[in-house]
């Protein structure tokens, strides 16, 4: 395989993603719901010490990261044959929590929550001090507010009149807090005003499955069971444009960390990548069948995507599909560059700091897999920069070289 063009610090991974640690739920509690035990998401918080598991059954699990040791080793796959039990684990003695959410969890996402000032301490839910936040999203409708070192139950939100399918908090420790659900709408809540609800997004015709903020807080895009994307300001709550390009639903989206491109994925196999200021698509990423002797699924038509991810870094993306298999692709390549397989896949989630993947399964497991480490190029690094406060209308307007030009809007595919 060529080296990639642009030499911006990808490179062809030569070894597949290994599991590192396999957590099966513990004994099933009993419930008359049909879908009650899948893990249908899974999520690092932003400093990488805690991950939380909706491991089904109506319960979360915060587990202190890393699972066992500084590094994860193969021996930690020794844990998959154990329900996961309270214990000392990563730094600081942090315990593993349970949280007990009765209804079933769809959604899960982490944010600080800064120390309160002294005349805000009465009025604010969370303790005084700085503290982690857990938001869940449950089958009823509401949202559950935890504070993450003590598995405290903080407050709830409520406004939505179905399923609260997906969740993301502003990266800017704003307390912000969009949700995505099946009533058609998304929500906007401002949690250091109390949880206020600021705002009703309408304008999708199905189910939301899910809402990402840019990490400049500028946009969102939320993804419904419709064959186009939905862009936002999120600054005046208005929809920017349409993202229209796939043939099925599209169920899951992000955005690079340099917000310069936005990727949706789709039940009809594919992955688009987008120049979200333009609505440019940059490229299509397609989930065709492997050599027979590599494929680890037995369906061909069944390559419908579940879930995508940005790396850290922005070089990598992640994938995971119907036909078993999670994919990791290079942003510069046409093809995927490592596949692990994964049955009954549903999500995937990097590691802030890079060098693992989570993914969730239908059966409510989750897995851990090594991700390749990059160091990025200086080219790269300065892209990146210049894309964290410039967008491409502005970019395109610099007195520079076009070639120049086309690097930094991602043109160079």
């Amino acid at each position: 395989m060529e080296s990639p063009p642009g030499g911006t610090g990808a490179r062809e991974v030569e070894d597949e993603p290994v599991l590192l640690a396999e957590l099966k739920p513990g004994r099933p509690q009993q419930y008359d719901w049909k879908s009650s035990c899948e893990t249908w998401s899974v999520a690092f918080s932003p400093d990488g010490a805690w991950f939380a598991w909706s491991q089904g059954h109506c319960i979360v699990k915060l587990i202190p990261w890393p699972l066992e040791e500084p590094e994860l080793s193969c021996k930690a796959c020794e844990r998959k044959s154990q329900g996961v039990r309270t214990g000392v684990r990563g730094g600081g003695g942090a315990k593993e929590k349970t949280l007990e959410c009765g209804q079933i969890v769809w959604g899960l996402a982490f944010s600080a929550w800064p120390a309160a000032g002294a005349k805000e301490q009465d009025r604010r839910p969370a303790p005084g001090r700085s503290c982690l936040i857990l938001a869940t999203g449950l089958n009823d409708g509401q949202i559950k507010v935890w504070e993450v070192h003590t598995g405290r139950f903080l407050f709830g939100l409520s406004g939505h009149l179905d399923v609260v399918r997906g969740l993301s908090f502003a990266p800017n420790g704003s307390l912000i807090l969009v949700s995505a659900s099946r009533d058609k709408t998304l929500r906007v809540w401002d949690l250091s005003r109390d949880g206020k609800h600021v705002q009703v997004l309408s304008g999708h015709t199905h189910w939301v499955y899910c809402c990402s903020i840019s990490p400049d807080c500028s946009m969102l895009c939320s993804a419904a069971g419709e064959k186009s994307a939905l862009l936002w300001s999120m600054r005046s709550y208005t929809l920017i444009r349409k993202l229209e390009g796939h043939q099925s639903s599209v169920v899951s989206c992000d955005f690079s960390p340099d917000c310069a491109l936005l990727v949706t994925a789709s039940y009809d196999t594919c992955a688009i990548m987008w120049d979200p200021y333009t609505g440019e698509q940059l490229r299509t990423l397609r989930h065709i069948p492997l050599h027979p002797a590599l494929d680890h699924g037995s369906d061909v038509r069944a390559s419908s995507l579940r879930s995508v991810c940005f790396s850290p870094e922005g070089l990598y993306l992640a994938t995971v599909a119907d036909d078993r298999l999670l994919r990791i692709w290079d942003l510069e390549l046409r093809t995927p560059v490592a596949f692990a397989p994964v049955t009954n896949g549903l999500c995937c989630m990097y590691f802030p700091h890079g060098g693992f993947i989570a993914t969730g399964t239908r059966d409510g497991h989750v897995q851990f897999w090594s991700a390749p480490k990059v160091l990025s190029s200086l080219k790269h690094l300065c892209r990146k920069a210049l894309r964290t406060f410039l967008t491409t209308y502005q970019l395109l307007a610099l007195p520079i070289p076009k070639k120049m030009k086309e690097f930094l809007t991602y043109r160079t595919f």
